[in-house]
């Protein structure tokens, strides 16, 4: 009876006992990249090889993301002021540094140097002899050390589709981009340009991607942190291997 008695006060206490609500799953990450074709850009699936890894590492770090796009100055001053939570797509600088965390580099190492008109090439070996010159860049990009070093005259585009554009009209002497990024906006975008716009050999220099969160914010360490753990599962399991092969079929 004692038992029987105890058992059934339990219940009727648990029964008026509130109803705690189930724990709330966190809210989808705010993520922003530009348009850098083949490796982000809004028409591209999954927004490029770049968003699609990291909207899997951060899956498997627990955490999902929404993706917007915008022009690179405008995504960057965005995520300064806290309207993004990360920034894919971006590389890597002591300046940025400084208000960002690098996580794990996503994989895909870019080739910086010049594209040039046909008929109107020039030796790229020693960039001091590329003085006089108008370089086309992209407002917000961080340009290699030894382009700076040589502190050449640029013209800023809002993207590299423009930069590509000015070139082709006459109003820059050189391009500076992506490697990856010309062959994929020539082939697509500015087919026209076919054979009258040449890479120019060697590259400036390599830079690896990354996706970055702020240094600024309490949770910028800590979605850093994921983003590494997530990669580093993508990595072990071969699925980064296999998300780049797939990803190179749009480059």
């Amino acid at each position: 009876m004692t038992t029987r008695r105890h058992s059934l006060l339990w219940l009727a206490s648990a029964a008026a006992m509130p109803v705690l609500p189930a724990r709330a799953a966190e809210p989808p990450l705010r993520m922003v990249a530009t348009e850098f074709p083949p490796y982000t850009g809004s028409a591209l699936p999954g927004g490029g090889i770049a968003c699609e890894i990291t909207r899997a590492a951060l899956r498997l770090a627990g955490r999902s993301m929404t993706l917007s796009f915008r022009p690179w100055a405008r995504a960057l001053l965005e995520f300064q002021r806290g309207d993004h939570d990360g920034v894919i797509g971006a590389w890597r600088s002591p300046e940025r540094e400084r208000t960002m965390h690098f996580p794990q580099p996503l994989g895909i190492l870019n080739q910086l140097g010049f594209m040039a008109r046909a008929e109107a090439r020039h030796p790229v070996d020693d960039l001091r002899a590329l003085s006089g010159l108008r370089i086309g860049v992209v407002h917000g990009y961080v340009n290699p050390a030894r382009f700076e070093a040589a502190n050449l005259s640029v013209e800023g585009a809002v993207d590299d589709l423009s930069n590509l554009r000015k070139l082709q009209a006459g109003r820059v002497d050189l391009a500076l981009v992506d490697k990856g990024v010309a062959s994929h906006l020539v082939e697509t975008q500015l087919r026209e340009a076919a054979g009258r716009l040449v890479w120019l050999e060697p590259a400036v220099t390599e830079a690896p991607l990354y996706t970055v969160f702020s240094r600024t914010r309490p949770e910028g360490e800590r979605l850093a942190a994921a983003l590494t753990r997530g990669m580093g599962e993508l990595h072990g399991s071969g699925r980064l291997a296999a998300l780049l092969q797939h990803g190179a079929r749009w480059q």
